[in-house]
C-alpha cells in the first residue's frame, strides 16, 4: 500500500495537473476500482510510478482519496492516451504477480499459462446498453476481436446510476478492450441523471472521491489555495461556448442547480461579455466538487454538441 509520503507526492501531482494537452480533440474520463494494494504499486515511491505513466501516456491519472480497501481511478484522456495508460497499469500489476510468484487479487493464470489480470470499470447504466448492444451483440464482438472476458453488472453500484463492468484477460487483450470501450463511450454519452458511485468508507469515516473528467470545453485557469482551516479549495474556470450555455443553466436554471447539489461546488456564470463567442463558468469547492461538477458540465456539453451538429 502507500505510503504517506507517497500519497502526499500523488497529491501535489494530481493538484500540478493542467489539461492544456487535452482540449485539442475529444477526450473522455474512464473510471475505475482498485484494492488499495494495487493503488499503492501503480503510485510508487514518493509517487514516480504513476508520474511516469503520466508522461509515457500523455493521459491525466488521478486517485481518489479514500479510507475504505478500493479506490477510484479516474484515468483522462484522448482514447490513444487512455489505452495507453491502462496498458502500462496492466504491465505493472502482471509484473508485481511475477515478483511474487503466486496469484494475487484481480489475477488469475490464463489455459494457456498465460497471466490474467482484471479491471473493474465504473460506466453509467445509459452506456452500458450501447456497449451490449442489441442481443448482445456489441459485447460479443468486443469479446471475439479482443480474446478478453467482459461482463457487465445487471444492478448499480449502491446509491448510483452506474454499473461495474469486469473485464479480465492478458494486458494486451485488455487494452484492445479498453479501445473498444472508449470508442462506444466517445459515440454514445451518457443521458439522464447522473449519481457517481462512492466506495463505502468504514464507519465513522467519510470518503470523497477525486473525479477528473474530460473537458473539451475547459481554458485552464487554475488556482489551488489553503483555507486557514479544512481541506484544500480549488477555483477553476471553464469556457463554454454561448450555444452551449443553455444546456448548463436548464430551464429556469434547473440545471445548474441540479449540478450544484449534486457535486457541492459553488458554480458561477458570468454574464455575456460583448461579442464574445463563450461564457465564463467559475467553479470552487472542494477537489472533489469540482472535478464533479466539471464532469457533470462536460457531460451536458456533449451530449448537446452532439445532439446539434451530429445530426447536421
Amino acid at each position: 500500500m502507500a505510503t504517506p509520503d507517497d500519497e502526499a507526492a500523488l497529491q501535489m501531482s494530481q493538484e500540478a495537473e493542467t489539461p492544456e494537452d487535452l482540449i485539442t480533440e475529444p477526450v473522455l474520463s474512464i473510471r475505475m476500482l482498485m484494492s488499495s494494494r494495487d493503488v499503492g504499486s501503480i503510485i510508487g515511491k514518493g509517487g514516480i510510478t504513476i508520474k511516469t505513466f503520466r508522461e509515457q501516456s500523455g493521459a491525466r491519472i488521478n486517485i481518489s482519496n479514500s479510507t475504505s480497501s478500493e479506490r477510484l481511478v479516474t484515468i483522462t484522456g484522448n482514447r490513444e492516451s487512455i489505452c495507453k495508460a491502462f496498458e502500462a497499469i496492466g504491465v505493472k500489476i502482471e509484473q508485481d504477480q511475477a515478483a511474487l510468484k503466486q496469484p494475487i487479487e484481480g489475477m488469475g493464470v490464463g489455459v494457456d499459462g498465460s497471466t490474467t489480470i482484471s479491471f473493474r470499470l465504473v460506466i453509467q447504466t445509459s452506456q452500458c446498453g450501447s456497449l451490449i448492444g442489441k442481443g448482445g451483440s456489441k459485447i460479443k464482438e468486443i469479446r471475439e476481436k479482443t480474446g478478453a472476458s467482459i461482463q457487465v453488472a445487471g444492478e448499480t453500484l449502491p446509491n448510483s446510476t452506474e454499473r461495474a463492468v469486469t473485464i479480465s484477460g492478458s494486458h494486451n487483450a485488455l487494452t484492445m478492450a479498453i479501445s473498444q470501450i472508449t470508442n462506444i463511450m466517445l459515440e454514445n454519452p451518457p443521458r439522464g441523471p447522473f449519481i457517481p458511485y462512492k466506495p463505502h468508507a468504514p464507519p465513522n469515516q467519510t470518503f470523497q472521491p477525486r473525479v477528473t473528467p474530460s473537458l473539451p470545453y475547459q481554458a485552464p485557469y487554475a488556482a489551488n489555495f489553503q483555507t486557514a482551516a479544512g481541506p484544500a479549495t480549488t477555483t477553476q474556470q471553464m469556457r463554454i461556448p454561448n450555444d452551449l450555455i443553455g444546456c448548463v443553466i436548464g430551464r429556469k436554471g434547473q440545471k445548474i442547480h441540479e449540478i450544484r447539489v449534486t457535486s457541492g461546488a459553488q458554480i458561477k456564470i458570468a454574464n455575456s461579455e460583448g461579442e464574445s463567442t463563450d461564457r465564463l463558468v467559475t467553479i470552487t469547492g472542494t477537489p472533489e466538487a469540482v472535478g464533479m461538477a466539471q464532469y457533470l458540465i462536460n457531460s451536458s456539453c456533449t451530449l448537446e454538441y452532439r445532439a446539434k451538429y451530429n445530426s447536421s
